[in-house]
């Protein structure tokens, strides 16, 4: 069976009266991508009047959310944290839960365009493959896959921390009869699973979701897991109009106080170490964590969880003990929470589930632990692995994640001011500076990428740092009639040095994540965010703005 492996366009561009898609296009500003980030982008700076056009490769706005449909889908940061601050859009909008799915955030994004009117701006279907700075003119060039041109001043990237697929390179994929589909080109109608045979390849956070979800219809559900997801409670609610419509008062202090914490949620690490309180009180207090939900567990925990290895095995001993009094069937749980850490707790963004392990430990549902017994190839009807045995499926779930971090930049076709393709200069390594610029790429800034607090933070507090300052750098050019801000080889080298040694110091380099790079074979491995914090990343990006552009070559 075909299924779909890439972002190519696949439409017409013709939009009556929306000169977006036109060829030879020439605009003060163009962005890749319409969703958190590239919306953001476009409303801050058409305040400014900048003219600006938003190339996005899907049809509709809204970034991962117009993407992913795949069963479970939903964001992991609660709701009023995950939304834009801007008070036109959440002044009257409300959530049905905690966590919403994706569904509904397709529905908030709907209401964005009323509220912002995005789309008489952006050009969709349209996947950018190829970008160069032109010297003479100072403007970049940006050609598009079906050969449209654009010619901007800036170029900003907004395509997000996910925006390549990674397929494993098993044996026999096309030959498979049944329904096979990546996680993030699952088909909009759905698949229906009613009393078939699933498997789940993958137990990131997608692969949590596929499987909890599909538990509940499917015959069987049998999941392939390389690594266990150290997953937490989602605790998941529905919210009323009433109760959001009384808190709304809160939420510019709120969205302050966000940006305040560690990775911009509405709550941060407590000012003791693990080993400060009794082990009645830690237990209480882990307890307490564990009964709200969401990543209180991760981010919330004592200051000294993510530094101190001994402190990090008692928490990881509290979950192990929490989650393997779920699961009955004792293979299963030496499977899915085994006594021993895969890795630091935390060090792998965990997943948050709402009733994965029993769903998991149910007699009709597997687990395959595929580090003992490899996938070798995909037959006609089913999976094989390396021991030899052969299991039936009718439909494959592939939930094997993404090139993070990097993969996107270096998939559209960028070249420097001396035409080396960006993915030439990442090859054996990332260098950015700020992680918003690049060396040798002139008026080009990205947020929620490379060496940016992306991964360590939740989206929208990220993208308004980040997006909060990317604006006011181009405000500041455009006051100044600076034509051209290029950042030094220094610069890149000191922010390098810098986001290895804040990882260094921390137990985030001893898993083998996408955070390193390390889900990618052949991929170097490396800190890709920078794990400062929020507070002290948007302190450091002021200062060189604030100094004068420090770090940058103008003229």
């Amino acid at each position: 069976m075909h299924f779909r492996t890439d972002i190519a366009s696949t439409n017409s561009h013709a939009v009556p009266g929306n000169d977006s898609y036109a060829d030879n296009l020439e605009t003060d500003v163009l962005i890749v991508g319409a969703g958190f980030g590239g919306i953001y982008l476009m409303h801050k700076l058409r305040q400014l009047g900048f003219n600006c056009k938003i190339y996005e490769a899907g049809k509709e706005l809204g970034g991962i959310w117009h993407w992913n449909c795949y069963p479970g889908a939903r964001v992991d940061t609660q709701v009023p944290i995950y939304e834009y601050s801007l008070p036109e859009v959440w002044k009257d909008w409300n959530w049905s839960e905690r966590y919403p799915g994706f569904a509904e955030l397709r529905k908030y994004f709907e209401h964005v365009e009323k509220k912002l009117d995005i789309k008489k701006d952006v050009a969709f279907d349209t996947r950018v493959t190829g970008a160069h700075f032109d010297k003479p003119s100072s403007k970049w060039v940006i050609e598009t896959e079906d050969g449209r041109t654009a010619r901007a001043r800036y170029l900003l990237l907004a395509t997000g921390f996910a925006a390549k697929r990674h397929f494993p390179d098993w044996m026999g994929m096309d030959k498979f009869k049944g329904v096979i589909h990546h996680s993030s080109f699952w088909p909009d109608a759905g698949v229906d699973v009613k009393g078939k045979r699933v498997a789940v390849v993958g137990t990131g956070s997608t692969g949590v979701q596929i499987a909890q979800e599909t538990s509940k219809t499917a015959g069987s559900v049998t999941v392939f897991q390389r690594t266990p997801n150290l997953a937490l409670p989602m605790q998941q609610k529905p919210l009323t109009k009433e109760e959001q419509y009384n808190r709304k008062q809160e939420y510019p202090e709120l969205y302050k106080y966000r940006m305040t914490t560690f990775a911009g949620f509405a709550y941060d690490f407590v000012e003791r170490n693990t080993f400060d309180d009794t082990p009645e009180e830690r237990q209480d207090f882990y307890n307490k964590l564990f009964d709200n939900g969401g990543f209180e567990f991760w981010l919330a925990n004592y200051k000294d969880l993510l530094f101190d290895e001994k402190a990090n095995r008692e928490a990881y001993d509290f979950w192990a003990q929490k989650t393997r009094a779920r699961i009955t069937d004792p293979k299963k749980r030496d499977i899915l929470a085994p006594l021993e850490p895969p890795h630091p707790f935390g060090t792998k963004r965990p997943s948050l589930e709402q009733n994965y392990y029993e769903m998991l430990d149910r007699p009709e549902n597997e687990v395959v632990d595929i580090k003992k017994t490899p996938i070798v190839e995909v037959t006609e009807t089913g999976i094989k692995t390396e021991d030899g045995k052969h299991r039936e499926f009718d439909v494959i779930a592939l939930a094997t994640g993404f090139d993070s971090v990097t993969g996107g930049m270096k998939n559209m076709g960028l070249r420097d001011v001396d035409g080396v393709p960006l993915s030439e200069k990442w090859k054996m390594g990332t260098w950015s500076y700020l992680g918003m610029t690049c060396a040798g790429f002139p008026n080009m800034f990205f947020l929620y990428g490379a060496q940016g607090p992306t991964a360590f933070s939740n989206g929208p507090s990220c993208v308004e740092c980040q997006g909060d300052w990317i604006v006011d750098a181009m405000r500041k050019l455009k006051e100044e009639n600076i034509k051209y801000c290029d950042a030094t080889r220094e610069a890149e080298e000191e922010w390098r040095r810098k986001v290895t040694e804040l990882s260094d110091k921390t137990l985030f380099p001893q898993a083998s994540s996408w955070y390193m790079g390390a889900n990618i074979p052949g991929k170097p491995r490396e800190q890709l965010n920078y794990a400062g914090g929020i507070p002290l990343y948007g302190k450091e990006c002021r200062e060189a703005l604030d100094n004068g552009l420090q770090g940058f070559v103008t003229a």
